[in-house]
C-alpha cells in the first residue's frame, strides 16, 4: 500500500473537522431556541439534583424527591384546570330539573320506511314537551310570541344515536337525559 502524503491527511482532517462542526451546528441552535420556561425549569431540576446529591442520607435524597414529584403534580393539575372550560360549572349552576326518561320509539315504525328516524325524532321532541311541562301555560300566564316560547333542543349525539342505521332502522325505544334550565329551554342527551 502505498502510504498517504501529509497532504491528502490534510484535507482528511479538515473534512472530518467541518462535518463534526456542522453536527454541532444545529445542537447549539436548537438550545438557542428553547423557551425561557423551559431554561427556568431546566435550572429548577439542576437545583433540585445538586440538594439530593447533597443530601446525607438516601432517606433525605428520596424525601426530596418526593417533594420533587408532588410539586410537578400540583403544576400539572393547574395547567389542567386552567384548560377546563368554565362552562360545566355555569351549566351546574343552570340547571333548574334533570331527568331520565326511557322513550318508545315503536310508534315509528308504523309509518313508511323512509319516514322512520323523523318520525322518531318527533316523537322525542313531544314525549319531553309533555314530561317536562314545556310550553304549557300556567295560570296568570300570557301567551308568549313564537320566538319566545321555551322549547326543546335534541342534542347531537342523541340524533346520531337515532339515526346511525338510517331512516329505516331508528331505535325501538331510547333511554335520554333532560335538563332543564333556567329560560325554560330543555336539551336533550343521550343517558
Amino acid at each position: 500500500m502505498p502510504e498517504e502524503t501529509s497532504e491528502e491527511k490534510e484535507i482528511e482532517e479538515a473534512e472530518t473537522a467541518e462535518a463534526e462542526s456542522e453536527a454541532e451546528k444545529p445542537e447549539a441552535i436548537e438550545k438557542e431556541e428553547e423557551p425561557a420556561e423551559e431554561l427556568e425549569g431546566a435550572e429548577e431540576e439542576a437545583k433540585v439534583e445538586e440538594e439530593i446529591e447533597g443530601a446525607e442520607t438516601v432517606e433525605e435524597a428520596e424525601a426530596l424527591e418526593e417533594e420533587e414529584v408532588e410539586a410537578a403534580e400540583e403544576e400539572m393539575e393547574l395547567e389542567e384546570e386552567e384548560r377546563r372550560p368554565r362552562r360545566e360549572e355555569e351549566e351546574e349552576i343552570e340547571i333548574v330539573e334533570e331527568r331520565i326518561y326511557t322513550i318508545p320509539l315503536r310508534r315509528a315504525w308504523l309509518m313508511p320506511s323512509r319516514r322512520r328516524a323523523p318520525k322518531a325524532m318527533r316523537i322525542i321532541r313531544s314525549f319531553v314537551q309533555r314530561h317536562m311541562k314545556v310550553g304549557r301555560l300556567e295560570e296568570g300566564e300570557e301567551e308568549l310570541e313564537e320566538e319566545e316560547k321555551p322549547r326543546v333542543i335534541i342534542s347531537n349525539e342523541l340524533n346520531e344515536y337515532v339515526w346511525r342505521r338510517g331512516a329505516e332502522k331508528p331505535p325501538r325505544k331510547v333511554r335520554v337525559r333532560a335538563v332543564k334550565d333556567k329560560e325554560g329551554y330543555v336539551t336533550v342527551y343521550p343517558a
